[in-house]
């Protein structure tokens, strides 16, 4: 195991996310509660980065287990061109680590005015965004030093997960979101399965996934890109059908993130398409482990942030410090 502040912070997820369902149990209850009570007609994300890609998961989510839409912010709405939306029905998720970037915080002012409910998911509880939301779900994983996220990405997908499994009354995924940490520790204990091996002289490759799998592929991505210098751009294995596909040619790379529930066959055949082209396919999935398919793509993520960190450093690069990046990131 290496020693890098990335891979030392990934492999404590499990233990943190147990302390954090523990924790969080009881204002769950409180949230949806409320929730219930104020009925939302649909959910408005908002986020950067990759707590952005961590909505796209709460979209897919929430869409199958509530059958309430789900629109991503744009920030800038209110940052920039200074905008108040219509988000009186709203139920508003703000997801950041750091709750501290100007443009998510002129979001939460412009949607707590036009009478929203604002629950934040946010790491630091001093923050500004934890005083300024009505609801706070912290993610209680301590400070991350690495440059890259990791287990706070992934206690925000679990945060996300008992929130949902709560509101819907899913008792079935309110059981294996108790159980998350241990399907979590055996994620990490499985071989590796994204080597440097398969990235040699790769300088450019595509992502993905369907469904809660193109959700977490948008993470993969950005990984590739923060920690290893590789061009790595997320799409659902639908959507590259419609026009990308042209790009495939002898040995063109692609990370395939199969999880398996009911995409399960389609994105199969999506990739039995690429592969036919002449793609190089690299698989990531969760096979070893069982678990609801909810919760698979947080597992096959676990491994895969393992894996990208040795591949970072086979390819002279430090995962603790990528070139050009800050930890808190502020936007306007």
């Amino acid at each position: 195991m290496s020693n890098s502040i990335m891979a030392l912070e990934a492999t404590e997820a499990p233990t943190r996310i147990a302390e954090q369902l523990a924790a969080n149990a009881a204002t769950v209850e409180q949230v949806v509660a409320q929730i219930r009570q104020r009925g939302p007609k649909f959910v408005y994300m908002v986020g950067r980065g990759s707590s952005d890609h961590a909505g796209v998961f709460a979209k897919y989510l929430i869409e199958i287990e509530l059958g309430l839409p789900v629109a991503a912010a744009a920030p800038s709405i209110a940052s920039v061109y200074n905008k108040t939306l219509q988000l009186a029905d709203a139920l508003v998720l703000v997801i950041s680590q750091s709750g501290r970037s100007p443009d998510i915080l002129a979001q939460v002012e412009m949607a707590k005015r036009s009478g929203a409910m604002v629950v934040a998911l946010v790491n630091d509880t001093s923050s500004p965004l934890a005083e300024q939301a009505h609801f706070v779900l912290p993610l209680h994983v301590g400070a991350e030093k690495a440059v890259a996220a990791t287990k706070s990405y992934l206690a925000t997908l679990s945060a996300i997960l008992q929130l949902v499994a709560v509101w819907s009354g899913n008792k079935a995924l309110q059981q294996a979101v108790l159980q998350l940490p241990q399907s979590l520790a055996a994620a990490i204990a499985l071989p590796a399965q994204l080597t440097a091996e398969a990235l040699n002289n790769v300088a450019h490759l595509v992502v993905l996934g369907r469904g809660l799998g193109y959700a977490i592929a948008r993470e993969i991505a950005l990984k590739l890109k923060e920690v290893c210098g590789i061009h790595a751009e997320a799409f659902s294995s639908a959507e590259f059908l419609h026009g990308p596909v042209t790009l495939v040619k002898n040995q063109f790379a692609i990370v395939d993130v199969t999880v398996e529930d009911e995409t399960l066959n389609a994105h199969r055949a999506q990739i039995a398409d690429v592969q036919s082209r002449g793609a190089a396919v690299v698989q990531l999935h969760h096979r070893a482990v069982v678990a609801d398919a909810r919760v698979l793509p947080l597992l096959i993520l676990q491994r895969f942030y393992l894996d990208v960190e040795v591949v970072a450093r086979r390819r002279g690069i430090n995962p603790d410090a990528p070139p050009g990046l800050n930890k808190v990131t502020k936007t306007v």
